[in-house]
């Protein structure tokens, strides 16, 4: 029976995205009667997918605080998901970027010329 609800309900195709890329997630926010888009633009540390659902853990810096947050890309609320920069890593999880604060970008090795290209 969910299986027929999850079927039905037609899902924006997302590119397809991996561990150190850095993403843009648009979210559905609802404010009283009006709607907007808000948008969180970091790092993906951590990708989960379960029977068919996929969750990615995005971290960014503000005003040199680390903020994490976890999108689930089949909640109706996640409206749109670009690549903006893909990097070369070597591990599944991320996780040690919450320790090392300015030092992120020499650790993450750029590959934003594979994006242009169209690949």
């Amino acid at each position: 029976m969910s299986a027929s609800l999850t079927s039905s309900i037609s899902r924006p195709e997302f590119p397809t995205v991996s561990v150190g890329d850095t993403v843009r997630i648009g979210v559905l926010l609802i404010e009283g009667n009006k709607e907007r888009t808000q948008y969180f633009e970091g790092t993906i540390i951590a990708i989960k997918k379960r029977e068919g659902k996929q969750s990615l853990r995005v971290r960014k810096l503000s005003q040199g605080i680390g903020i994490e947050k976890l999108f689930l890309l089949d909640s109706p609320k996640v409206v749109s998901v670009e690549r903006k920069k893909i990097t070369k890593v070597r591990r599944a999880k991320l996780y040690f970027l919450r320790t090392l604060g300015g030092t992120k970008t020499k650790k993450l090795k750029d590959q934003s010329w594979k994006l242009k290209s169209g690949s």
